[in-house]
């Protein structure tokens, strides 16, 4: 099949506009002016761009697909924001699931409660015990019922890797953090391999209507109540089920040492000869985050003391990624805290960059880590959409933070200049998926309209702005940079490259930067082949 991509513009390597894509076979044949690409292809089938712009498919690099699957099928919170509409939700979801045992879901917001924190009292009307998993995946909200079941009370120990939130007198108040949450979280049911198939189905499908057409799925593996979605994707990618090119971040169980590796390596061997999944990361995550105050950081919080957590001995996390990198692993870091990236870095010197590693989130960095990326060829993987002003920013963490530490969140212009090489992901479901709001971030360092949070105070009030990127960065890094990552080959529009494209209803570059958010998804291709059309 031959298609024309006409009517528009087209984004190509170097922000450099064309007119029109051929494509012949679900491979892009020719870049350029449509005249010129129609009289090469007679009997073409044709795309009307319809005055908007066609780009590469958006690549995630770092998601959590199947999680946002399960939980899109459970009691979602995720699309809604404030204590009473959380309560109605719970209501109606036991009332719509009487023989449900528990009732499990999440997506709730530590800024719809005081102090970052509900309690289990709220959730005591619902006569079966509840778990509900915070929007970040750090914490989770539970009921005395729940609480009674997993025999958690005022003499249970914190773990290592977590905390219970407490009342004055000791009494668990109703939030596990971190490692505390498979107190409770591993008695829910387990999902059963159809429910995870449906998962990953829905999320493909959901992402697809974003313009994702690959991402990296940023824990695969046991963590936090979740199970294991490695047969998931194998059985998907065996049976031609999945569509998108997907690479899984196998998990680093922080509890293990180099013990591990073997399995890990077994796990890679496991996917290997698949055209749509593959197996060649491996996730650490180091440390938590600061609404919590369990990021790991260089000074101690503000008002609260503490310097938050690091996951992993920093003392044995080099020989860990050593060993890593020798086998041909490539790293994704989680790193929140400027300590936690530090020791991520750390860990880097010696590493060889053709295996790619990389650092997710990278909330704070102490600035004279910033030229450690590039010097170490290590890629900075953004997720653009939360460097803006809302509550949770201004209220749970800029308070604890203080300055100059505040300043040195998300410092994305100051990477650029020292030469670090970018990708990109929406943390999903921990954030909205959709890519267009996260360029927004990017270019404004505001909320997006379409926002739960735009109407905070102080939403349209640029956060940092002297850190913003230029649209066509932050678009490359959410298309070839994040591709490159993978080892993907889509994510740029040239000639031979697989026709994994986008259509936008508008071209962004043709708004004023404050509506860049305005921009939708119109049609999503995979190897040339309609995988969506809104």
């Amino acid at each position: 099949m031959t298609i024309l991509f006409r009517g528009g513009r087209v984004f190509t390597p170097g922000g450099v506009r064309a007119e029109a894509v051929l494509v012949r076979d679900g491979v892009i044949a020719a870049v350029g002016p449509e005249a010129e690409l129609a009289r090469q292809a007679p009997g073409h089938d044709t795309v009307d761009l319809g005055g908007g712009l066609l780009t590469p498919g958006f690549v995630d690099a770092h998601a959590h697909p199947v999680q946002a699957g399960l939980e899109r099928a459970k009691c979602d919170l995720a699309e809604i924001f404030g204590l009473d509409a959380y309560l109605e939700r719970v209501r109606a979801y036991a009332a719509a699931n009487p023989r449900k045992e528990w009732i499990d879901g999440g997506g709730w917001d530590m800024s719809a409660f005081p102090g970052g924190l509900p309690h289990r009292s709220q959730l005591d009307f619902v006569d079966r015990p509840v778990y509900l998993i915070q929007r970040d995946h750090h914490a989770a909200w539970v009921n005395t019922r729940a609480l009674e079941l997993a025999g958690v009370t005022r003499d249970t120990p914190d773990p290592a890797d977590g905390r219970i939130e407490r009342d004055p007198d000791g009494t668990p108040s109703g939030v596990l953090h971190e490692g505390a949450m498979d107190l409770v979280g591993l008695l829910t049911p387990r999902p059963t391999a159809a429910d995870l198939d449906a998962a990953l189905a829905d999320a493909e499908r959901h992402l697809f209507s974003l313009g994702v057409t690959g991402w990296q799925d940023a824990i695969v593996g046991s963590y936090a109540g979740s199970d294991d979605q490695l047969p998931t994707y194998l059985s998907a990618a065996r049976s031609g089920r999945l569509r998108a090119r997907v690479v899984g971040a196998l998990w680093w169980d922080r509890t293990r040492g180099l013990d591990q590796v073997e399995e890990l390596l077994e796990r890679r061997r496991s996917a290997e000869g698949l055209e749509r999944f593959s197996a060649g990361s491996v996730k650490i995550m180091q440390d938590g985050i600061t609404e919590n105050f369990t990021a790991a950081t260089l000074e101690p919080y503000c008002r609260c003391g503490g310097t938050g957590l690091s996951y992993v001995d920093p003392g044995k996390l080099k020989e860990y990624v050593a060993e890593l990198d020798r086998h041909g692993f490539q790293v994704h870091f989680h790193a929140i805290g400027e300590r936690a990236v530090r020791e991520a870095l750390d860990s880097f010197e010696g590493t060889d960059p053709a295996n790619r590693h990389h650092i997710a989130h990278l909330q704070i960095i102490e600035p004279s880590d910033v030229p450690r990326f590039a010097a170490l060829g290590v890629t900075a993987n953004l997720q653009m959409l939360w460097a803006t002003h809302h509550a949770q920013m201004d209220e749970l963490t800029l308070p604890f933070l203080g300055e100059p530490r505040s300043s040195w969140q998300y410092p994305f212009a100051d990477l650029l200049a020292h030469g670090t090489r970018f990708c990109a992901g929406s943390d999903w479901p921990v954030s909205n998926a959709d890519p267009v709001q996260a360029l927004h971030v990017a270019v404004n360092r505001t909320e997006p309209g379409g926002s739960v949070h735009a109407g905070y105070p102080t939403a349209q009030t640029p956060f940092l702005p002297e850190q913003r990127l230029d649209l066509a960065t932050a678009l490359s890094a959410y298309t070839a940079g994040s591709a490159w990552i993978n080892r993907s080959p889509a994510g740029v529009i040239e000639e031979g490259r697989p026709a994994d494209l986008a259509v936008l209803d508008r071209d962004p570059f043709d708004l004023p930067e404050t509506d860049v958010w305005t921009a939708k998804v119109r049609m999503t291709f995979v190897d040339g082949v309609a995988v969506h059309e809104g």
